[in-house]
């Protein structure tokens, strides 16, 4: 179980395959990067928020990695997980750049993808970073997302084991 904060770049595959190297016990690999996009509200009208350019993440190290391995254990106590590698970028990035990576290894497939989209829920909601978008309007703060919040709370109704 592993957690990284960190402004460099990485390599998904890679990360992928070191969940499991050598590993008899792992059966599936579940994973997830995130991209920064250009457009918060790809498709939408003459209204929509204007194309981000780029966008800055600040955290408190210490206690970042702290939340975000806390995320981890409560997937843990959820679910029988034999592997996770959680990475998370920080600092300035530009449309197209990796933002954030989630994998998890399990016996069985529905533990890891359960596993990895509650890990994913969680860290776009308790865990302490600040996003601020760069556009042609100017700099603006993101805020959490209604839709973030909901996918989140799902997981406090259900508590699952196995």
């Amino acid at each position: 179980m592993s957690v990284s904060v960190q402004q460099a770049d990485f390599d998904a595959g890679a990360e992928v395959a070191a969940l499991s190297a050598g590993r008899e016990d792992v059966g599936a690999v579940a994973s997830f990067v995130g991209l920064v996009r250009a457009d918060k509200q790809a498709g939408a009208g003459a209204d929509a928020a204007p194309s981000v350019r780029a966008m800055s993440l600040e955290h408190y190290p210490g206690m970042t990695e702290k939340a975000l391995q806390a995320i981890v254990e409560e997937a843990r106590g959820r679910w029988d997980i034999h592997g996770v590698r959680v990475i998370h970028r920080v600092g300035r990035l530009v449309p197209g750049d990796r933002i954030v990576f989630v994998a998890v290894a399990s016996a069985h497939r529905g533990e890891a993808f359960a596993a990895c989209e509650f890990i994913m829920d969680y860290l776009k909601t308790r865990a302490p970073f600040w996003k601020k978008e760069e556009t042609a309007a100017g700099g603006r703060w993101v805020d959490a997302r209604e839709s973030d919040d909901h996918a989140a709370g799902r997981w406090d109704a259900t508590k699952q084991n196995g």
